[in-house]
């Protein structure tokens, strides 16, 4: 008997990584338009990455199951 493929939600494929340790990294929201009302510190902050939390990373990996 052969095992059914899952199928990948293409948006979360795009929206996270995975590291060599096998967690789950993601780009913070808010960086994209009104960036004039925002401080330097504030748009530095959100250009970095961030480990997903251990509860939502189960849930996204089930989302993208061959990532």
């Amino acid at each position: 008997m052969t095992k059914i493929k899952i199928k990948t939600k293409r948006g979360a494929k795009k929206r996270f990584k995975i590291t060599a340790n096998g967690k789950l990294v993601h780009y913070k929201a808010n960086k994209s338009h009104i960036l004039t009302t925002k401080t330097r510190k504030r748009k530095n902050r959100l250009k970095k990455s961030v480990i997903v939390n251990l509860v939502d990373a189960m849930n996204i990996k089930r989302l993208v199951p061959y990532l």
